[in-house]
């Protein structure tokens, strides 16, 4: 039997995770945990979990903080960051707080099989074989306006009027995150106000 331990505070996209990587095989058990002293918990009664993936905003503790307990604490235990931060530093950090591999929650849920296939048959998959899905024009926003590329998703879903809970939802982030992020966004568009960036980028998007 394969274990594997999802850690991830969103209900619906750990129940998505935990439904894609259940096809897998047949015998295959998730294990699933909103925060990290969960997880740490449930690995304590369960000695025998073969993998585990991890978001890096979690309540409580980071998902970076998380690594290094499970690196000290079960050396053998390999883990996948799945996350919505997905910049190069990002990924770099993760990568040497211990992750086994990387995927971006922008990819597709096949990405994300293909990692944990990897990482059980002993693999350790790169951010270039589970290659975040952002788009080119993610990329164009992020070089024009000189914010990152978490922040240009961000900004994309600000253009399309959503509320900082629905890009939350969207992008997996707390609110509390995307707060952060607009708060760079409009220093980046020298705005002070969400309407006046709506206007902002309405206008520069006919533009373009």
């Amino acid at each position: 039997m394969t274990k594997i331990l999802i850690v991830e505070d969103h209900a619906l996209v750990r129940e998505a995770m935990a439904q894609r990587i259940g096809r897998l095989e047949p015998d295959l058990v998730c294990l699933e945990s909103a925060r990290a002293d969960e997880a740490l918990a449930l690995l304590e009664v369960h000695d025998d979990v073969d993998l585990a993936i991890v978001d890096l905003m979690l309540p409580g503790a980071s998902g970076f903080s998380l690594l290094g307990v499970l690196a000290k604490r079960y050396p053998d235990l390999p883990a996948i960051v799945v996350s919505a931060m997905d910049d190069d530093a990002a990924v770099r950090r993760a990568l040497a707080a211990g992750a086994s591999g990387f995927v971006s929650k922008a990819s597709s849920g096949e990405v994300l099989a293909q990692a944990v296939r990897e990482v059980l048959e002993g693999g350790m998959p790169t951010p270039r074989a589970s290659p975040s899905a952002t788009s080119a024009r993610t990329r164009r926003s992020a070089e024009r306006y000189g914010v990152t590329l978490a922040q240009a998703r961000v900004m994309e879903l600000l253009a399309t009027g959503g509320s900082n809970r629905e890009i939350a939802s969207r992008l997996g982030l707390t609110e509390g995150t995307v707060k952060v992020h607009m708060t760079a966004i409009y220093r980046a568009l020298g705005v002070s106000s969400r309407s006046q960036a709506l206007v902002l980028l309405s206008r520069r998007n006919e533009e373009s």
